[in-house]
């Protein structure tokens, strides 16, 4: 089984037995029906209680059959270009008789809720592809620049049979690098030129990408896109190299998404990490890591979710909370006090 296979929170115990309805869910989802897998995304992605019960039952159905994809990280700042090269980059694969599934992850509406950008009307050429599956969910306020449940949703692509998942962030940040903590491979995407902006946010993102693609290499930009590249491989040299690198990596391209230019020679360079991890052990141990910090994650949403729950928890919880908030007290100490006695 999948190192990351579907532990998720334990709030509500497993049922004994998956449904008929999840059981055939899970038949049609694993024979590649879209609408099935469009379906299964909803599902893991409810917060209700028996949503959540079905969508456990689902992914350990299904669990045998994940892992096999290559998981592709993306990030960069906004209008770098992000959905223009994954509609390259997916036609790319899909030509080449790859199934690609794309989960792009958009600003939530403060009041609804839902995804405000709707990348999928921006990539309505690979939209139409039948060999590829693009979902765009909330980041429902999430740190990381991934939803609550990016993880679950690369799981059920993989099970429908997606060979590449791409997951694309919200946005690039510090707090942003949570998409590199779930995927195989990181990319990095930027613009050329992009002068000081970036000087905040580059240090931390490049230290976790494996790639840096400079975007946009092209017209009366293209000389400018050669010398970013140029100014990036410099400073990913200086970098320290990663125990799991490949040799020649991390590195530096320049590609143009508009005219799908440079792209081949970036999903060789792709293919060639993931190649050389999987060879080397490294992936299945990346892998094992990244299961570690999915379960400490959904152990301290449990936590908060029993707080929640408990109507004499969640009372002391709002008085600590209180008393931080005017200074009263250190949060430390509130913190100690909000847990005493969980564990008796």
């Amino acid at each position: 089984m999948n190192p990351q296979s579907a532990r998720v929170d334990r709030a509500d115990p497993l049922p004994s037995a998956p449904s008929a309805e999840i059981l055939d869910l899970a038949a049609r989802l694993q024979a590649g029906e879209r609408r099935a897998l469009a379906r299964a995304v909803t599902l893991v992605e409810s917060t209700r209680a028996d949503h959540r019960r079905a969508a456990r039952a689902l992914l350990t159905l299904i669990a045998p059959r994940t892992g096999g994809a290559l998981r592709l990280g993306l990030t960069g700042v906004p209008g770098v270009g992000k959905s223009t090269f994954i509609e390259s980059l997916g036609g790319f694969l899909t030509g080449r008789g790859h199934k690609v599934a794309v989960l792009t992850v958009d600003p939530s509406s403060s009041r609804s809720g839902g995804s405000i950008l709707g990348d999928k009307t921006r990539m309505e050429r690979l939209s139409r592809d039948p060999q590829a599956f693009i979902r765009p969910s909330p980041s429902s306020g999430e740190l990381g620049g991934v939803g609550r449940r990016s993880r679950e949703a690369i799981l059920l692509c993989e099970a429908a049979g997606h060979d590449v998942v791409i997951v694309e962030t919200v946005g690039v940040g510090q707090s942003e690098t949570m998409v590199a903590d779930m995927t195989d491979v990181f990319l990095l995407l930027l613009a050329p030129a992009g002068g000081d902006e970036l000087q905040g946010v580059k240090r931390g993102i490049m230290e976790l990408a494996d790639l840096v693609a400079v975007n946009k290499a092209d017209g009366d930009l293209k000389a400018a896109a050669q010398r970013t590249r140029a100014d990036y491989a410099g400073a990913l040299r200086l970098m320290r190299r990663q125990r799991d690198d490949a040799p020649g990596f991390p590195k530096a391209l320049a590609l143009s998404a508009l005219e799908e230019q440079g792209v081949a020679e970036l999903w060789a360079a792709v293919a060639e990490l993931d190649g050389w991890r999987r060879e080397h052990g490294h992936r299945d141990q990346r892998r094992g890591r990244q299961g570690l910090v999915w379960m400490r994650d959904e152990i301290r949403r449990g936590l908060m979710a029993g707080f929640s729950a408990d109507p004499e928890r969640r009372t002391r919880l709002a008085r600590l909370e209180a008393e931080v908030a005017s200074g009263r007290l250190t949060p430390d100490v509130a913190a100690e006090e909000a847990l005493e006695g969980l564990f008796s």
